[in-house]
């Protein structure tokens, strides 16, 4: 059972993690720090990670530096084994001040998953490794932005085992933490959702799938019953379209490219990772390590802004 974190002061940073050090991470966590003016909404902004890295992308304000113990060394789009543990380390003390009410949010810039399970890191993304420390039963992955929010009921896994992953009490139980998470930090008073099926057209009456007459259909069936304002499952190539995202706050979808998709192609820029369930508040950009420009300065630090505007936001409502 998670524990809810302390009550942040008043004067609690929003803190920034390092994220890989041979891709784009530090560089749009300086960028978008020195962008915000080491501030957002009147609270500090703050960097976790290794120093030599952010003042290796420019940094210069020695105070905005939470440093950890475990080293790295930044070598753009050359990702190492040995840094894994600075990374991980950035993540581990950045959620524990969280907790303890020392930061009022994190945001975590993008790692590299297959460079961390190399060195025998244990799980498939951020989302999971912030599930396990804190003890969260169910953390959800949502993406949002001004056009649309979304969020998959699996996420990373092969798509092959996405029809044997899905159920309908994990579609209930992910459900009403969409809504009540809507409600919360995103100050929607009477929250809409909108379930995608999993099988084209959503199953066109079991013609083409018995998914959404067997486990998608009972999860809304349930969720209405709750009292809930719930849609479907529904055709997932016709949900997207301005018409169609009229109708819904937020849509759950059964699949990570079912949700990804539409809202990367809408609000690549400003699309926000938000992670719900969990008992703190966590944002990340909606992009990854960026290797192949690392380095060049191209690195665009939108999303990262965007990420922590909208942690603040998200702590302003708390308020």
């Amino acid at each position: 059972m998670s524990k809810p974190a302390k009550r942040p002061g008043a004067n609690a940073p929003i803190l920034v993690t390092m994220g890989e050090p041979a891709g784009i991470g530090p560089e749009i966590a300086v960028k978008a720090f020195h962008a915000l003016g080491g501030r957002i909404d009147g609270r500090p902004l703050k960097l976790i990670g290794d120093a030599s890295v952010f003042r290796g992308c420019g940094l210069k304000d020695e105070a905005a530096i939470v440093a950890t113990q475990a080293k790295a060394s930044r070598s753009p789009a050359k990702p190492a084994t040995n840094n894994a543990k600075a990374v991980i380390e950035a993540i581990e003390n950045a959620v524990a001040m969280a907790r303890d009410g020392e930061a009022v949010a994190i945001v975590t810039a993008p790692i590299n998953k297959a460079v961390l399970m190399h060195a025998g890191f244990a799980y498939p993304g951020h989302t999971e490794f912030l599930e396990a420390l804190t003890s969260a039963p169910r953390a959800v992955m949502m993406l949002a932005s001004e056009q649309l929010r979304v969020a998959p009921l699996t996420i990373h896994r092969p798509l092959a085992s996405v029809p044997a992953a899905i159920s309908t009490d994990a579609i209930v139980e992910t459900g009403e933490i969409i809504l009540s998470a809507l409600k919360r930090f995103f100050r929607v008073s009477a929250p809409r959702l909108a379930v995608a099926g999993l099988n084209p057209h959503a199953g066109e009456d079991g013609v083409l799938g018995n998914e959404e007459n067997e486990i998608i259909a009972p999860a809304v069936a349930k969720l209405k019953l709750r009292g809930h304002d719930v849609r479907g499952p529904l055709p997932a190539d016709t949900m997207f379209h301005p018409e169609g995202r009229a109708h819904f706050d937020a849509a759950l979808c059964m699949y990570h490219d079912q949700a990804l998709i539409p809202i990367k192609t809408l609000s690549f820029w400003d699309g926000v990772n938000v992670t719900l369930g969990l008992p703190i508040i966590r944002t990340s950009p909606d992009h990854g390590t960026a290797l192949d420009i690392a380095g060049t300065g191209k690195a665009d630090a939108r999303s990262m802004i965007a990420a922590i505007r909208m942690a603040a936001q998200m702590a302003d409502a708390e308020r």
